[in-house]
């Protein structure tokens, strides 16, 4: 039998309406599929809770910190349905929330762990780096996006076993790991979480959209009126914003719990204890249950809620309390 006759036969076989129950029994399967995959992607977009910081009794300088990086780190590689960021699955066309949310962690855990190699471990300028967190801060700058050869998770758990190895070499306070708890440091990472923290805040404020100057470049006063632009956030990337600020506020909230830790001897001496615990107050809001199924994007002042404007509210006031808080350790 040729291969065109055997071809025919088997469409033949196929359009026959006594095996109609093989389209059936295809449909249904196909079915049953896409309602676990959505079930599933309902499942993986659980986000993560706020824990509590595990202080451990005689712990030494940058002990705390560093454990909460390691847990804010693998909580976005361990969290129900894994890192989501490089899925090449179906349900990756439509579960996209939480990939914006790994992406807000993400960014995160890059400007802390840039900060603790260039600044909190070392006495000063031209002191040596450390080894471990030499290692550890450019795996977490790989490529969120890549699946395979290699898969971003194998780069970002080297990142971790380095920031492992850091830890026990504090730990052992035999000098090969140095961690400096000074105004100065914190002062440092808190200059990027301040930057991070303006920049979200702007981003979800344009969900509305409004008529702004540009302020991204020096114009002369008499040409204000030609550099006006309206500025809105796409419909498609509402969510996006929004979840990536949600990510990026739980994962300062983290590390803040942590930096309250192991630099308390510096905020109590610059009277700055409450103005920290406070910014950490209004970025804990942000991580209120959400009871809508959508993120509505209402008027400023409409009948529908606008959630991104709520978000930026909470952001905008950590990021003021940040200014003053930056302010008292310079001067306090």
């Amino acid at each position: 039998m040729t291969d065109d006759k055997f071809g025919q036969k088997v469409g033949d076989t196929l359009l026959d309406p006594k095996n109609n129950r093989i389209w059936k029994g295809l449909l249904w399967l196909l079915a049953i599929l896409l309602l676990v995959d959505v079930a599933l992607g309902w499942y993986w977009s659980w986000e993560p809770e706020l824990s509590e910081v595990n202080r451990r009794d005689g712990a030494v300088a940058g002990e705390t910190m560093t454990r909460e990086v390691i847990h804010v780190a693998s909580t976005l590689l361990d969290k129900p349905g894994g890192y989501l960021s490089n899925d090449m699955l179906p349900h990756r066309l439509w579960l996209d929330n939480m990939p914006s949310w790994e992406f807000g962690v993400l960014v995160q855990l890059r400007d802390v762990t840039r900060v603790m190699r260039r600044d909190m471990s070392r006495s000063q300028s031209q002191s040596q780096e450390d080894p471990f967190l030499a290692i550890a801060e450019p795996q977490f700058n790989f490529d969120a996006e890549s699946w395979a050869m290699p898969a971003t998770e194998s780069e970002y758990r080297r990142g971790i076993r380095a920031l492992e190895n850091y830890l026990e070499a504090l730990r052992r306070q035999d000098g090969s790991a140095q961690f400096y708890a000074r105004a100065d440091n914190l002062n440092y990472w808190l200059n990027e979480v301040q930057n991070r923290l303006g920049s979200l805040s702007l981003s979800l404020s344009q969900s509305v959209g409004r008529s702004q100057l540009n302020t991204d470049n020096d114009t002369p006063v008499g040409q204000l009126d030609q550099e006006e632009r309206f500025v809105k956030t796409g419909w498609m990337e509402i969510d996006n914003v929004f979840y990536e600020a949600r990510g990026a506020s739980w994962a300062l909230v983290q590390l803040m719990r942590a930096v309250e830790v192991d630099f308390a001897d510096v905020l109590r001496r610059k009277n700055a204890t409450v103005s920290f615990r406070q910014m950490v107050r209004e970025l804990e809001a942000t991580q209120q249950t959400l009871w809508s199924p959508v993120i509505l994007n209402g008027s400023g002042f409409g009948v529908f809620a606008n959630h991104s404007l709520v978000m930026a509210n909470y952001i905008t006031r950590a990021n003021a309390s940040l200014v003053d808080l930056r302010k008292l350790l310079q001067e306090g």
